[in-house]
Formats: C-alpha cells, sequence, structure tokens
C-alpha cells in the first residue's frame, strides 16, 4: 500500500480509500498531478537526482495537504490527492494551486537548482453521487492532459465535453493515420522574394490535406491531433523527403515548419540526414523552420537536436518571432540563422509607431547576432515598402504569392536558377 520511494500511500492505496469512502454520500474530489520536465530532469543530472526530486515534491504534497487531504505517489512522476467532504473540490483545487505556485520555483537540491513544473486535472463526484474509482481517476486524467495540452502549469476540472472531444481526437487520428497511407496529403509552396529585387529566393513549404469527400481540412486542425498522438513523426518525415524531391531541381532555398514533438524525438536528426542522402538535396539550401514554443517546451533536448542538424549543414529558422518572448539571450543560445516577424507585428507595424519600433529594434537585434531577417504576412505595397526600407532581406506574402502546387513553381523562376540543376541528382551527391 505504499510507495517504496516517496512514502506515500501508492496507486492500490488510493482505489481502497476511494471506494471505502463512495458509500457515505459525501462530496469526493481526486487530483492527478503529472510532473512536467521530470524526464529531461533525469536525462541531464542522472536517476538518482530524480529520485531526490520525487522525494522533494512528495514532502510539498504532504505538507500542502496537512490532515485535511491524502496524497499518493502513482508511479513514475505521477502523484494523486484525494479529499472528501464538504466543498472538498473547491479545497483541493486551493492544494494544487499551492503546488503550482511553489513549483514556479526551481527546486533546491544541494548547489542545484531544478526547474520543474505539474499538470493537474481534477474530477469530482458531488454529495450523494457515485463513481466507480477506475472512472473517478480516468476523468482526472483527462482533464490532466488538457491541462498539458493547454500549457501546463494550470488546473483544470474534467468537463464532460472533454470526453467528446478526446472521441472526435480518436476520429480525426485514425483518419490521419488512413490519410498518410492513401496518400491524400499534398505540399504547397509559397515562394519567398528578395526584398530590393523581388526575384524569388526561396519556398516555404505548407502541408495540405482534402479528404476523400472533398473536405479541406486545416493544418491547424489536424497538425495538434498528430502531435498528441505521434503521429508527427511520419507526417513530418513525409513531408521532408516529398519537398526535398519537389524542390532539387529549383536551385533555391527550402523552408520546412518543424513541430515541438519532431525535434523531441531523438532520431529525427538521423532521419533527416538520410532523407538528405536519398534525395540528393544540397543540406545548404534546406532550412527549418521552429517557433519559440518548441524550444522553451524542452530547451535542452531541443538544443542536442538543433546541434545535429547543423552538423548536417542545414540552416535553422526562428519562425513567428514577435508573437512570444524570445530574449538576446535566448537568441544568441540557439544561434538561428534567420528570423521570420510575424505577420501580425508586420501588419500591425503599419498602423502603431510601438510595434514599428518594436519592429525595427528586432531587425537591429538580428543584424547584430549575424541573422537574416524575413517579413511574412505582407499583402499590401505600403507595408512591403516599410519592410524593405527596414532592412529586412526576404519577403513572403500575397502580395507577391499566394502558396501553389509545385508544378506552380518553375515558371517563377529565373531561368539561370533552373539551368544549374537541370540534370537531377544521384542519390547521396550534392547539386554543385
Amino acid at each position: 500500500m505504499t510507495d517504496s520511494l516517496s512514502q506515500l500511500p501508492n496507486r492500490r492505496a488510493l482505489h481502497r480509500n476511494i471506494a471505502a469512502t463512495a458509500t457515505t454520500g459525501h462530496e469526493m474530489a481526486v487530483a492527478l498531478i503529472d510532473l512536467d520536465g521530470f524526464k529531461t530532469v533525469n536525462d541531464l543530472y542522472g536517476h538518482g537526482v530524480g529520485d531526490r526530486l520525487i522525494k522533494e515534491v512528495a514532502l510539498t504534497l504532504r505538507r500542502l495537504c496537512g490532515n485535511d487531504a491524502a496524497a499518493y505517489r502513482l508511479g513514475g512522476d505521477e502523484f494523486a490527492v484525494s479529499m472528501v467532504g464538504p466543498l472538498a473540490g473547491t479545497l483541493l483545487e486551493g492544494i494544487c494551486r499551492g503546488l503550482l505556485e511553489t513549483l514556479s520555483q526551481p527546486v533546491a537540491l544541494d548547489d542545484r537548482r531544478i526547474p520543474i513544473g505539474a499538470s493537474v486535472g481534477l474530477a469530482r463526484c458531488m454529495t450523494g453521487g457515485t463513481l466507480e474509482s477506475s472512472e473517478l481517476l480516468r476523468r482526472a486524467d483527462v482533464a490532466m492532459y488538457v491541462s498539458k495540452r493547454d500549457g501546463k502549469m494550470r488546473c483544470t476540472w474534467f468537463k464532460d465535453e472533454f470526453d467528446r472531444s478526446l472521441e472526435a481526437m480518436r476520429d480525426l487520428d485514425n483518419e490521419l493515420r488512413a490519410a498518410l497511407l492513401n496518400e491524400e496529403f499534398r505540399v504547397h509552396y509559397q515562394p519567398l522574394v528578395d526584398a530590393r529585387t523581388h526575384r524569388v529566393v526561396a519556398v516555404e513549404s505548407l502541408l495540405r490535406w482534402q479528404r476523400p469527400d472533398g473536405r479541406d481540412v486545416g493544418p491547424n486542425v489536424f497538425i495538434p491531433v498528430a502531435e498528441e498522438s505521434g503521429l508527427i513523426n511520419a507526417i513530418g518525415l513525409w513531408v521532408l523527403r516529398r519537398a526535398c524531391t519537389d524542390a532539387l531541381p529549383w536551385g533555391i532555398q527550402l523552408s520546412i515548419n518543424i513541430s515541438a514533438a519532431q525535434l523531441r524525438n531523438p532520431e529525427f536528426p538521423f532521419q533527416l540526414g538520410q532523407v538528405l542522402e536519398e534525395t540528393g538535396f544540397p543540406p545548404e539550401r534546406l532550412e527549418l523552420e521552429i517557433t519559440e514554443t518548441c524550444l522553451v517546451l524542452d530547451p535542452v533536448v531541443a538544443e542536442r537536436s538543433l546541434d545535429l542538424v547543423r552538423g548536417l549543414g542545414v540552416d535553422v529558422v526562428l519562425d513567428d518571432f514577435g508573437t512570444g518572448y524570445a530574449s538576446i539571450g535566448f537568441l544568441r543560445q540557439f544561434r538561428f540563422e534567420k528570423l521570420k516577424l510575424d505577420r501580425s507585428l508586420v501588419v500591425d507595424s503599419a498602423v502603431d509607431e510601438s510595434l514599428r519600433a518594436m519592429m525595427l529594434s528586432s531587425i537591429s537585434m538580428a543584424r547584430a547576432l549575424k541573422m537574416r531577417v524575413t517579413a511574412e504576412g505582407v499583402e499590401t505595397e505600403a507595408q512591403a515598402a516599410m519592410v524593405r526600407s527596414a532592412g529586412c532581406d526576404h519577403i513572403q506574402g500575397w502580395l507577391f504569392f499566394a502558396p501553389m502546387p509545385a508544378d506552380d513553381i518553375p515558371q517563377h523562376l529565373a531561368p539561370a536558377l533552373l539551368e544549374k540543376d537541370t540534370a537531377k541528382a544521384e542519390p547521396g551527391r550534392k547539386v554543385a
């Protein structure tokens, strides 16, 4: 009934205690707590430090629960807290928020300060109701994953619509697997132009999915589902191979978006190298676009992956700059070769002087760090003139080109670029 590491009651004890109190008719609430970033702690400092961190979190939970609630360790980096009685749900939420407040500061272990977070899911059985312990825990587990999906370090109460959403996600996941198998995905490309000459110098690959019934499903809908299920790794690999094959004869830069899940996959850099070898695509012509979120979630793992990517000769681009919280230290740490100014920053700078000053300072900072700069989402001549005078190297937007199929790209390229790559490269050989 007791977890040997933390000395807290274990999962078996939790089920027993819920079953014992279910017949009382009192309100009962359960919180499921999953530590954020615990795997990184084990990877960086070893399992000995990880075990000590588990013990420290257990002590914190005991202190917060006092005599009013019971804390449990369910295994790994997963804990639970249960409470019975009037206002049990309200009081339990207060305990969980106290834990999040405590974990907002790094945990001190000897001379180390270990950053760790938590995602919390809560479920309850109201007075007079009955729920099996397994169902109560399942609901808390579903709510906990909603907390993780919505940004971590938060508490979420279970709602019935979570189950409906979960069922819809499972259906979409099954459809995505069929789409990959049946080759329903397409890659379109949006050209980027030189800010001075308006000559096409690069393309960004954009994934499209048209279902058999003819309905288009946007990436904003299916990419989060693919990331949650892990299918994003297979889809991302397919996009890499397709885009490198399409863009090989074009003689210009190719940009491909990489998700956080791909970056956390330790096999990704090696898969990338294999795709480059198979297609013969020159690594110096490839750019991987990554958002701040990808890097903030697991900065240590991300930095390792990016070091391997750069070792292949591939550039790394920070996408959507201006929407997050990247600092100069952040930019120096990850050594991006290019910044892409987010569309919102470009559009709003045209009417807001403070945002225009922010855009100008961002470009100056990028220059100081020897980064190239692309302005995306440019839709008017006035916006194009503004980012050009501000010092952007490249411009991307509907003013110049909308995304288009691969077959439409060659007609927009300078003849010299196409002539340079008329001969298909042999697998494993770089194009001159």
